[in-house]
Formats: C-alpha cells, structure tokens, sequence
C-alpha cells in the first residue's frame, strides 16, 4: 500500500474527502518529523513508538574497489511496534 492508497481507504471508511484525508496525513508526518529532528518521541499507545537512536562510527568497505573507508556517527529514525500491533500482526 502506497500515500494514495491509504487516503483512498481512509477516505472511503471514514466519509471525509481526499483532500481532506490527505491534509491530515501530510500535518501527521509532518509532526512526527518535526519531533524526531528535535530528539523527541512520538508514542502512540497501542501502535508503537517513533524515535532516533544513534549509530556508531564504524569501518565499511567500498563494495567497487574493497578499499577501507571510515562511515561516520550518524542518527537515524527508528520504530518500535507497540503490543497491538504486534498482536494483530500475528
């Protein structure tokens, strides 16, 4: 499922329009973006938990020559699926 798809279901299970869906959708990412760029959590009880963990500095290899090349410290946004999701994934 893609952006379109799912402002076409929501759309369509909950009676609002697509604009409508769509700038919900746009205003919800945004938040969450926002929040993560400032090291914030967003948990949402039940779904999960949006966060950045931080990734070590490490050695890697250049996949085309083998040469060694130092990767530095980077952070990176992670999700953390909370026990309904789980539950209903399974």
């Amino acid at each position: 499922m893609n952006k379109t798809d799912l402002i076409n279901n929501i759309s369509t299970s909950s009676g609002l329009t697509k604009r409508d869906v769509e700038t919900v959708l746009n205003g919800f990412l945004s938040e969450i973006t926002d929040a993560l760029t400032k090291g914030d959590k967003v948990q949402l009880i039940g779904f999960g938990t949006f966060e950045t963990r931080k990734r070590a500095a490490r050695t890697g290899r250049n996949p085309q020559t083998g040469e060694e090349i130092n990767i530095s410290e980077s952070t990176v946004p992670a999700f953390k699926a909370g026990n309904k999701l789980k539950e209903a994934v399974n």
